[in-house]
Order: C-alpha cells, then structure tokens, then sequence
C-alpha cells in the first residue's frame, strides 16, 4: 500500500498497558466509525506497515486504545511511539453535496460565478491559518480561502468546483 493511496487516521501518541496497549489520537470528529477496525498502516521508516489489532475501543473522546497483535509488552509498544497511522481511501464514508475531502478536488476546474474559468486546484494548503485553493491559470497561482460561503458548489461528475468570489479576490492575480 502507498501513502498516496491512504488517507492520515492519526499518531499512536502513548503507551496504554504493559501488555503492549496503545493509544491513537485520532485526527477526526467522528472517532467512533473507526473503533472496530481489523487493521491499520503504520508509517515506519517511510514505509507503511500493516498492523493487525486484536482489540479496541474509544478513550477520553479522540483517542482508540488499541491492542495490536504481536505487541506484547511496554517495550514492543515503545518502538511505535509518535508513529503516523493511515488507512486506504476505499474506507472514507463518501461525502455528498458542498461537503468533500481535500484530496478529492485536486485537479477540478475552478469556475468563478464572476469570472469564469480561474483555473484548476493544485493543492490544498493547510499550513495556514485558513485552508486555502491552491489554484493555477497557466502560471499565475491563484490563493482562495477555504469558505464555505464561497463554495456554491462540487460538481463530482464534471470535476469543477464552483466558486462565488469577492470582487477584487481573484482579479489581484489575474492582472
């Protein structure tokens, strides 16, 4: 399995027991559609390995206390500490509607009600304060917030986003 074929669950954050338990902080709002999982992948060495898990449950809302076979000890457990778990898209609920994953709108045309065509989505960057489009005209990059008011609508069939920009957003790049 790629990573680019997974999506990022959460990090194994702690120890739990000394039979090996661990816990996972999970990077969701729904943590219980992930509590009766047969298995993950865990990011070990740039490389994601299957681990299967014996037993699991929620604790203390964003976590899943996980026991996972042939982890057996506090030692064992130790070694998969700040590790990255992922799982395959194929196990991401779909989303209907304005509503979508960020890796699902790259390469959608980008339709401005005002505009036009402004591009195609490169990226999503998140390492700001807002998410933002990461959008390409040919050269010119072109940022958008992530706002839900300026999401009119995600045509999946189609591949376009359509977007209801302020005046003067969009135009600063085009010039």
């Amino acid at each position: 399995m790629r990573k680019d074929e997974c999506f990022y669950l959460g990090k194994i954050a702690k120890k739990f027991s000394f039979k090996g338990e661990v816990l996972i902080y999970l990077d969701t709002d729904e943590p219980e559609m992930y509590q009766n999982m047969e298995s993950v992948f865990v990011l070990m060495n740039r490389n994601l390995v299957p681990f299967f898990i014996e037993s699991s449950s929620i604790h203390k809302d964003k976590f899943l206390r996980v026991k996972f076979e042939d982890i057996d000890d506090e030692v064992e457990a130790e070694n998969l500490l700040s590790s990255e778990v992922y799982l395959p898209l194929s196990m991401l609920p779909k989303l209907e509607g304005n509503k979508f994953y960020f890796h699902e709108v790259i390469g959608f045309k980008v339709i401005d009600k005002r505009l036009g065509d402004i591009g195609t989505v490169h990226s999503i960057l998140e390492n700001t304060a807002q998410p933002l489009f990461e959008i390409f005209k040919g050269e010119k990059q072109i940022l958008v917030p992530m706002i839900d008011d300026f999401i009119i609508e995600v045509n999946r069939a189609q591949k376009e986003l359509v977007l209801n920009t302020p005046v003067g957003l969009v135009d600063l790049y085009l010039e």
